[in-house]
């Protein structure tokens, strides 16, 4: 069949509706118009690829409805940012938000902070949400963009159009240590690949229990960081558990310790945080803190919104976790090693 240029009086007789209705969907005229029929039409528009024009439209209005995240492409992802299990689980979690919100999501991954105003005015964004920058990245852009964003895990305060979302690292860290300790565990170690802010709140959680855990610096690396537990698993053995501040540096200390004869967690127990993908499909499934990105992306979406009707009263808000026991954790009162 011949393609041809759809028009609106086009989609107006497939649906037997008038031509001043289609137009006024297109433009984002809808207070007049039903949700069923808005929803029909822009199904049709869509199904008929009119989604071109209704594009440009959409970038010429006040309220375009498109939220963009941007994504920090840190050295650690190793070119593979949005294979990251955390990085995906947010993604996805915020996808399902602005769907349901009726609005679009678009995606950036970049390491250059000053790319991201020049993204945000391009598509006429609403609101942006910012993952994995620093606050001095956070305090140029706040000078630099006028439109709303919400950051996750920004370590600085808040003002104008910026709000944080962080979840309670100190508790989670505060959590693993009361549990470890309520299974016997006195000697602990905890390895990160740095020593500041939310990492460092993890461990402080974890000594404020268990106050003679030790903090080992790991590579962020992947085969970097299996090649440092290999040439310091003799440092390791000498504690009961480790507490690693990420899932992904757990399950490879496992896959180490296995490789080298060691049982998890009869001869050491090992806790993660985050409870990405997997880990409780691991062997043995991982013991692990979470966090619920449902929630974050949520609420993100509902800052966004009052950072843009000019209501938002809390602007740092942090989101509590829970410890979630599985069975890479030995009781060492009931085992015979320790006994």
């Amino acid at each position: 069949m011949e393609s041809r240029k759809i028009r609106i009086v086009d989609i107006a007789e497939e649906l037997g509706v008038s031509t001043a209705t289609v137009s006024n969907v297109i433009h984002g005229k809808t207070n007049k118009v039903s949700d069923e029929t808005v929803k029909r039409l822009q199904q049709l528009l869509e199904k008929r690829q009119y989604i071109p024009i209704m594009a440009g439209i959409l970038l010429a209005q006040n309220d375009s409805k498109i939220i963009g995240v941007v994504i920090n492409d840190h050295k650690k992802y190793e070119g593979r940012t949005l294979e990251d299990q955390f990085i995906s689980a947010s993604v996805n979690a915020l996808s399902r938000e602005t769907e349901r919100a009726g609005k679009f999501l678009m995606v950036k991954i970049t390491a250059q902070w000053n790319e991201i105003p020049q993204f945000a005015s391009m598509w006429n964004m609403e609101g942006m949400v910012l993952i994995g920058f620093c606050e001095q990245d956070y305090k140029k852009l706040r000078e630099q963009m006028h439109i709303p964003f919400v950051v996750y895990d920004g370590y600085m305060k808040s003002a104008g159009s910026l709000a944080n979302i962080e979840v309670n690292h100190y508790d989670g860290g505060v959590q693993v240590g009361r549990y470890l300790k309520s299974r016997g565990h006195r000697e602990v170690l905890c390895v990160s690949d740095n020593k500041v802010c939310m990492d460092m709140e993890r461990f402080m959680g974890l000594k404020s229990e268990l106050p003679g855990a030790r903090l080992i610096l790991i590579p962020m690396e992947r085969e970097r960081r299996i090649r440092f537990y290999r040439e310091h698993l003799g440092e390791i053995k000498n504690y009961s558990a480790v507490f690693a501040v990420s899932d992904y540096y757990a399950m490879d200390l496992i896959q180490v310790l296995n490789r080298a004869g060691l049982s998890v967690p009869e001869d050491i127990s090992v806790v993660g945080f985050d409870n990405v993908r997997g880990c409780g499909n691991f062997v043995p499934p991982l013991t692990t803190v979470k966090q619920d990105y449902r929630e974050r992306a949520a609420l993100a979406l509902k800052l966004l919104k009052q950072l843009r009707d000019g209501n938002c009263g809390e602007k740092n808000v942090i989101l509590p976790v829970t410890l979630m026991e599985r069975s890479s954790v030995c009781d060492i009162k009931l085992h015979k090693k320790y006994s």
